[in-house]
């Protein structure tokens, strides 16, 4: 392997370590994804690097842009495509690499004013890729001149958006069991501030949740803030 070669590799390699040690982080998920984009775009030279997500919920489902490391706000503007529009849903598709020499050239290519004014011209799509060869985003890297990706640079960013991919799932699944976390911790909050007003006031049990229900939208305060309330004045008495 010669230097230049050994470099690449080293970089990539770098570039695994960074989204590795973001799996096991506390950045959340638009962290991640900024992450991803910059590292990317660091390690290959291309102009923009762009990271589309997978929107399940949608129905039916579409991909949406969620990070790039350009600034342009021709670029970042709010952008969607469905399954079947574009490289990106071709991508996602088909579940598999594709290298576009000239973009402006490919009828598959649907933004190709927005190239214009970018200046882009060559492109690598490949999918996000977790296990079952589920696709959960499409990764793209542009270059501002015309470039031939070798199967040796394709195999190495399909290798970095796999890595991207288990960290997005981990990253969500995080937030997740977080919110959850939340959610069975405010409960409990909740029980112990009713069963207070059901021995200080003598009230049943719906009566005291109707009871903090009330206070919570009178004063505009989550229900967890208020059973927090009750909770310190019983500590104060």
């Amino acid at each position: 392997m010669d230097r230049a070669a050994s470099d690449t590799y080293d970089n990539y390699i770098k570039a695994l370590m960074d989204i590795s040690g973001a799996i096991t982080s506390d950045l959340y998920l638009e962290d991640i994804l900024k992450l991803i984009v910059m590292v990317t775009a660091k390690v290959t030279g291309v102009e923009i690097c762009s990271l589309w997500l997978l929107d399940a919920q949608s129905e039916p489902p579409i991909l949406r842009l969620k990070a790039s490391q350009t600034i342009d706000p021709v670029y970042l503007k709010d952008r969607s495509l469905h399954m079947n529009e574009g490289i990106v849903g071709y991508v996602a598709t088909h579940k598999a690499a594709i290298i576009i020499p000239d973009v402006l050239q490919d009828p598959r290519f649907k933004e190709k004013e927005m190239a214009k004014r970018l200046g882009l011209v060559s492109m690598v799509s490949v999918p996000l890729q977790v296990k079952g060869d589920k696709v959960i985003g499409v990764l793209n890297c542009f270059t501002s001149t015309p470039h031939s990706f070798s199967e040796t640079e394709v195999y190495l960013i399909q290798t970095v958006a796999n890595q991207a991919a288990v960290a997005i799932l981990n990253t969500e699944l995080l937030v997740k069991t977080r919110v959850i976390q939340e959610e069975l911790e405010s409960r409990k909050l909740v029980e112990r501030a009713k069963e207070i007003l059901m021995l200080r006031r003598n009230k049943t049990g719906e009566e005291a949740y109707r009871w903090m229900q009330k206070r919570s939208m009178s004063a505009r305060k989550s229900m967890r803030s208020i059973a927090e309330a009750i909770l310190i004045s019983e500590e104060l008495e």
